[in-house]
């Protein structure tokens, strides 16, 4: 048999392996589609699974057994989320809906604030440089008004119904803890199933994986939450208006690459210019709020929870959540990271292959370095 398909034995060639990973994902979309309207309490309770494995298994090598692990990890999250939703989330959603109202007031004092500085612009710029810079203001700001217009529609449109967060609240928490619970079981069970003589490739391919999950879940998650917490903190303690509500957004929003840090710069920027001036000062310490923490997370934070694991292109990534929050609204949001984090480890593992196939290297490199024919 010829060797520059083949390969030596205990090795999928590269064609196999192309069809049943375009097959995998194939599969995986059609029944996301299928499944999407019933799809968030499961891929939640998932990943709040994954998120927990480690803590379970601490405890159980503590002498607990993996139900009460499971039992005891759980119940604690759930408290902490139950006592943050309590305290927490009643003021935040009335921040949120109030700079939602209050955006097209900022709006309209920024734009009355670009006129004001009218004559001092046309002596620095000149007449026609501010003139443009006024209505680039001017369009920037409509553009604003327009945006939380569809923002608020949006979330109007496709909020929950209270039978749906009820639902949302039970289902969750029994799927993290069916999937705690046998989570050995389960790994157990797909590596019975892989086939032998490709188990070690398609595992060093599963490592690869979870990895990149870990970093996307556990790191960007952890990062994530950092930022968000700094952010609604810091903002808070300068007494900018709605900050509480503008830091969350701009660290929630932190998973999409520059957008959170953009979201929270122009929002805050924009609120403190009104809500200051001509206290400068104030506005300024706005501004180093956002430099410094970007500076910290891209030199510390980053580094250290999430390092080189997730490495995905940020055009890749921002695709990914356009793509799937097209097709699959906020679930696909939430797969959007983790399903383009095993696409990119697909991708590297599909590169090296051909860079090691005769299709690369040539006719006279076939197979593993052997002849070209058996």
């Amino acid at each position: 048999m010829n060797s520059q398909t083949q390969g030596p034995p205990g090795t999928m060639n590269l064609r196999n392996q192309v069809l049943i990973w375009i097959g995998f994902f194939v599969f995986l979309i059609l029944a996301l589609w299928i499944f999407r309207g019933i799809l968030l309490p499961f891929v939640v309770g998932a990943a709040l699974a994954y998120l927990l494995n480690p803590l379970v298994t601490q405890l159980q090598k503590w002498r607990f057994n993996r139900g009460w692990a499971t039992a005891v990890v759980l119940l604690c999250v759930i408290a902490i989320i139950s006592g943050i939703f309590v305290m927490i989330v009643p003021m935040v959603a009335t921040q949120i809906v109030g700079l939602v109202q209050r955006l097209p007031g900022y709006a309209v004092d920024l734009e009355a604030m670009v006129r004001k500085w009218a004559p001092e612009l046309n002596q620095w710029l000149g007449p026609e440089r501010a003139a443009q810079v006024e209505r680039t203001v001017s369009d920037m700001l409509g553009q604003v008004v327009g945006f939380a217009g569809v923002v608020t529609s949006e979330i109007l449109a496709s909020g929950m119904t209270l039978i749906s967060v009820i639902g949302f609240a039970i289902f969750t928490p029994v799927v993290a803890f069916y999937l705690l619970l046998d989570w050995d079981s389960m790994v157990r069970g797909l590596h019975d199933l892989l086939p032998r003589k490709q188990r070690p490739e398609i595992l060093g391919i599963l490592r690869d994986i979870d990895s990149s999950m870990a970093g996307v879940i556990r790191g960007q998650g952890g990062v994530l939450v950092i930022d968000a917490v700094f952010y609604a903190g810091a903002l808070s303690l300068v007494g900018l208006n709605y900050g509480l509500a503008v830091g969350l957004i701009a660290g929630l929003l932190s998973f999409i690459p520059y957008v959170g840090f953009g979201v929270g710069f122009a929002l805050s920027m924009g609120i403190a210019t009104v809500q200051f001036w001509p206290n400068w000062w104030m506005v300024a310490l706005v501004f180093a709020i956002f430099m410094g923490w970007q500076f910290v997370e891209g030199n510390v934070l980053y580094p250290k929870l999430v390092g080189g694991s997730i490495n995905i292109n940020p055009v890749w990534l921002m695709f990914a959540l356009l793509a799937f929050g097209a097709l699959f609204g906020f679930v696909g949001l939430l797969l959007a990271v983790p399903l383009a984090a095993i696409g990119g480890v697909l991708v590297r593992y599909g590169i090296r292959k051909y860079k090691g196939s005769s299709l690369y290297l040539g006719s006279t490199h076939g197979g593993q370095g052997g002849n070209p024919s058996a």
